[in-house]
């Protein structure tokens, strides 16, 4: 097995496996590298389904999402993602994090792309915590955020630095879509710093960017990272994922301040939306 470095803060290309048939020293070398580079890619595996689903499990629990179409009942946890009927994830993010359990990672197999364009690009939010000075770090390890689905029902309240469960390093946990509002500070204060802090993260020199070819295989670490796909194609775009279930993130001990008292005035946050949280 080579591993080769695409990006100077993360992502590396992995050659010479084969994902329908690992051995038990590859799975342990493949995990590895995921928790050294937080995004890996698998060129011209063609995934089975079988191959597919197998190794997903090696990372955990999958989903079953019901929500999403299903393209073979023997394998429910994996959906399609088709350009031509789901809308593109054009915004950096990192996936549902309006849950009390965000997903661990997810493993995308491309099976059809178009001839230019549709790139999926990754943020390294390591790297995004690490860049800040000391006195906001201190700061922002005292903070948890509500993060609020935007599509539909649910929220949930996380820290917003995180420990990555298995590597013990600190990462930023904010995202665009999601995050709506610190708990600890008032609705103006919190409407300048959280967009500072994701503009921050957002920056060209924490990223990576691949450029898919059918056969292709890619996975993330979503516990430390965002993500987002360059909507600047034509045709068809067709990916067949699997989704490993989560854990709750968890934060630099206790918050160490209370939780701002809600506005009265009618505030809305930084997105023009008011919570009653």
């Amino acid at each position: 097995m080579e591993i080769k470095l695409v990006g100077g803060s993360l992502g590396a290309e992995v050659h010479g496996v084969d994902l329908n048939n690992l051995s038990d020293d590859e799975n342990e070398a493949v995990l590895q590298a995921f928790a050294d580079h937080l995004v890996l890619f698998f060129p011209g595996q063609n995934l089975t389904h079988e191959g597919h689903h197998r190794f997903a499990s090696l990372f955990g629990e999958l989903e079953v999402n019901d929500m999403l179409v299903h393209f073979d009942e023997d394998f429910p946890e994996i959906v399609v993602l088709d350009s031509a009927d789901t809308p593109t994830a054009d915004v950096w993010h990192t996936d549902v994090t309006f849950r009390e359990s965000p997903p661990i990672t997810s493993i995308l197999n491309m099976v059809k792309c178009p001839p230019v364009g549709g790139d999926t690009m990754w943020i390294n939010l390591y790297d995004a915590y690490e860049g800040l000075s000391a006195p906001m770090k201190e700061m922002l390890e005292g903070m948890t955020a509500i993060h609020v689905n935007t599509y539909g029902e649910g929220h949930a309240e996380h820290p917003v630095v995180r420990i990555h469960p298995q590597t013990g390093r600190k990462s930023l946990y904010v995202n665009r879509i999601f995050t709506k509002h610190i708990r600890q500070l008032s609705r103006p204060e919190s409407d300048i710093l959280l967009p500072f802090l994701i503009r921050w993260c957002e920056q060209g020199s924490f990223s990576v960017r691949h450029r898919w070819s059918a056969g292709d295989v890619a996975m993330w670490d979503n516990r430390c990272t965002l993500h987002s796909v360059a909507n600047d194609f034509e045709g068809q775009r067709i990916i067949q994922r699997i989704t490993v279930l989560g854990d709750k993130p968890v934060g630099v001990g206790e918050p160490r301040w209370a939780k701002h008292k809600a506005d009265t005035n009618g505030a809305s946050d930084f997105y023009g939306t008011a919570y009653p949280f």
